[in-house]
């Protein structure tokens, strides 16, 4: 393991001093980052970094300071930093999480915090992973509105309260592709389509607005689509905006076999 440190003397002195002055308490925490580099590395390697942090900074923000302050080298996605873009997805000791939403008080700080790349997809760099094959799954499965008929001329098409929350929770996908990074099928199985398609595709089957739902359930009735789903949960737990998503799977699963 290679080794990137800040001075930790100087780094408890300034922590003192920082705390004193603002009245937030700060501490120093190491963080076990697995880097990659493709043009001069053959396999990832782990990089340690010890990081003055507050108690209100978030994963997102110490990847900020090791980039911006020690190793500007660092290669990591981010954009919205409020868990709405879903593009800060990684693995934090070991679990898939959106580094903006991970405060690291949460977290045992006693021990390193491990940061990886989510697994399942091809590694470019770093934190980065080509998403190109998770987006291929979704625009497969038609995720928008399919309607044979048009509303009437300054009319909406019309749902009730309960046509709608019957696919409220899978309207809540932001595409991060940290369910479909954490199932061991996707991981081991490149052609499934995973749990984030299905979600998105039972989205629009269980919309009362749209005609397509039999188009869709047909491409998921498929040895790559609901039926290499083995019900680990994985999905549902790594979900950062707490979408039941084995319960999504499992409800196109019962769509296919008895229809809407």
């Amino acid at each position: 393991m290679s080794t990137a440190l800040v001075d930790r003397d100087a780094s408890v002195s300034e922590v003192e001093e920082t705390t004193a002055e603002t009245g937030i308490q700060s501490f120093l925490v190491t963080f076990i980052i697995r880097r990659f580099n493709p043009e001069v590395d053959e396999e990832p390697r782990w990089v340690d970094y010890d990081v003055e942090v507050y108690s209100t900074d978030r994963v997102l923000d110490a990847l900020h300071k090791i980039k911006w302050e020690v190793d500007g080298s660092l290669t990591f996605r981010r954009s919205c930093a409020h868990g709405i873009c879903g593009s800060d997805a990684m693995r934090i000791n070991g679990r898939n999480r959106l580094a903006c939403k991970t405060l690291i008080k949460d977290l045992d700080i006693s021990k390193p915090i491990y940061v990886e790349a989510i697994k399942g997809l091809p590694l470019e760099k770093d934190l980065v992973v080509d998403m190109e094959p998770f987006f291929a799954a979704y625009r497969d499965v038609k995720p928008f509105l399919i309607a044979d008929s048009k509303p009437e001329a300054g009319k909406e098409r019309i749902q009730s309260v309960v046509e709608r929350e019957r696919f409220d929770d899978t309207t809540k996908c932001i595409l991060c592709a940290a369910c479909t990074s954490s199932c061991p099928v996707f991981w081991t199985d490149g052609q499934y389509f995973g749990p984030a398609a299905i979600v998105n595709a039972h989205r629009f089957i269980f919309d009362s607005r749209d005609d397509a739902g039999d188009v869709r359930l047909d491409i998921l009735n498929d040895k790559e689509g609901v039926w290499r789903c083995r019900t680990t949960f994985n999905c549902t737990e790594a979900c950062p905006r707490g979408i039941e998503v084995t319960k999504a799977i499992a409800e196109v699963k019962q769509a296919v076999l008895r229809g809407r």
